[in-house]
């Protein structure tokens, strides 16, 4: 088994070996995995936080020793809280960081960085303030980003910058935590969860006081939750059907 760390700012994970394959999430920054299958030019890896799958280029990751990706597993982790920050290497050449990156891997990598960071496990009461760093963030299906990020990119990366594991699609998100009967017995921070006409948990978002929703569907944006689904206070229409409410925290 090899293994490797994320040694660039956002390096896209494809369902396939190739460029123009489509986009199922990103690897940011310091973020490490195992490598599963390697090609030529193209490497298959299994992300340690989520253990998601995707294709990688070989040349947008540096591969370390297994007792080093063993050593970084059992460390907490330690992520960018600044929107756009760098980190420098042994050249002084500077590297661009996005919120949410891990910096672990610092020493590893020989970067230094004096930006601010988190290690901490917040209380829940923190994730709507977090959730707001990504309002207004466009829309991008695999995204993880606050230039980029799709629903479920966007509930994860909440949670994990408040120390709170989520997997990484709606789908594999909706199977954790407990699920609740009513709206009325939710709490901001909650997972709402919504589905399709055949039933497949498709979208995902997070609740605030008040009947209100925070969620990524053209960009990050609030609208209104009731018992229907979500009601987009721009277009005046239900637009998501609700599914089943989950607390996780």
């Amino acid at each position: 088994m090899q293994y490797g760390i994320c040694n660039l700012s956002i390096v896209p994970l494809r369902f396939e070996a190739s460029d123009k394959s489509e986009l199922v999430s990103q690897v940011l920054y310091g973020e490490w995995f195992k490598v599963i299958e390697k090609r030529k030019n193209w490497s298959k890896i299994r992300l340690a936080f989520d253990k998601y799958e995707g294709w990688i280029d070989n040349k947008q990751y540096l591969e370390i020793e297994a007792e080093t990706y063993q050593d970084l597993n059992s460390e907490t982790p330690k992520l960018s809280l600044d929107l756009v920050e760098f980190v420098q290497d042994k050249n002084e050449q500077l590297y661009p960081i996005q919120l949410g990156s891990t910096l672990n891997g610092l020493q590893l990598l020989e970067h230094t960085f004096d930006g601010n960071f988190t290690d901490t496990v917040f209380d829940k009461s923190n994730l709507i303030q977090t959730a707001f760093l990504y309002l207004n963030s466009p829309y991008l299906w695999g995204g993880k980003t606050p230039f980029g990020i799709d629903c479920s990119g966007f509930t994860q990366m909440v949670y994990k910058l408040n120390g709170y594991k989520l997997l990484r699609d709606a789908s594999q998100q909706a199977t954790q935590g407990e699920a609740l009967s009513f709206i009325e017995e939710s709490e901001p921070g909650d997972l709402a969860f919504f589905d399709n006409a055949d039933g497949d948990i498709i979208h995902v978002g997070i609740i605030m006081k008040d009947n209100y929703i925070i969620h990524a569907h053209g960009k990050v944006r609030i609208d209104r939750l009731d018992h229907s689904g979500i009601y987009n206070v721009d277009k005046k229409t239900h637009t998501h059907k609700l599914r089943v409410i989950k607390k996780v925290v």
